[in-house]
């Protein structure tokens, strides 16, 4: 089992770091801290294999926990999660060897990504003392997370022009108002899970935007229609 230590200030957002790690088959949580001189203590007496960190911290950030990590040859490896945005932050957490980089909010799809793409490495390492060329460009090297807003040329597989319009009218409706999927899901009388198939695909356009709300259980997301990105979905309905 790959050990996992969470470090974040926010007690609610650690906790939902912990239930998502939960669901990913393979990884065992080995503590929680939330702040950067307890996860110092915490590695100078346990054995972590992957660090799961916050930048903004009260105190020292999380960068100033990674540049511990490495001047200290620590042998854990980590993925921020984190809302720090900037391209300083983020330029100076992968110089310093962060693998991944989840921007809050971010969808357990995408965390789920990114631990399944460790979990691959990780025990690849542990079976492989040499490696090919072939073995670090495609085994190690490759990553392809999706960018919002990228350009999409075909509907996904699964999804009608139809149905994408009906959903639209739904949602031109809501104007400046934020909503849910089950929003669209009691007004269409489509799914759940069907809508929000078509929901992340607005949300990769750039037509929807999507935050992150905290409440009982996984967190949920509210969505905001962005009527001049409207425009992209000529191609499609």
């Amino acid at each position: 089992m790959i050990r996992v230590l969470i470090v974040d200030d926010d007690p609610m957002v650690a906790e939902f770091n912990r239930r998502y790690l939960q669901e990913v088959n393979g990884f065992t949580l080995a503590g929680i801290v939330h702040n950067v001189k307890d996860a110092r203590e915490f590695l100078e007496s346990e054995k972590i294999d992957l660090i799961l960190l916050d930048v903004y911290m009260p105190g020292a950030t999380g960068l100033d926990l990674l540049r511990f990590i490495r001047e200290k040859n620590i042998s854990a490896d980590v993925i921020l999660i984190t809302a720090a945005a900037d391209k300083e932050n983020i330029q100076t957490a992968l110089r310093y060897g962060a693998l991944d980089y989840l921007i809050k909010p971010f969808e357990f799809e995408r965390f789920n990504q990114a631990l399944l793409q460790y979990k691959e490495k990780y025990h690849f390492f542990e079976n492989h003392h040499m490696l090919r060329q072939e073995d670090i460009d495609v085994r190690i090297l490759s990553t392809e997370p999706k960018s919002a807003g990228a350009f999409i040329e075909h509907l996904p597989k699964g999804l009608t022009s139809s149905t994408l319009e009906s959903i639209i009218k739904v949602i031109q409706t809501k104007k400046n108002l934020q909503f849910s999927t089950d929003d669209i899901s009691e007004i269409t009388l489509i799914s759940r899970v069907s809508v929000r198939k078509y929901l992340k695909f607005l949300t990769d356009l750039g037509i929807l935007e999507e935050s992150l709300t905290y409440g009982v259980g996984r967190p949920g997301y509210l969505y905001r229609l962005r009527e001049d990105k409207l425009g992209q979905l000529n191609r499609f309905v």
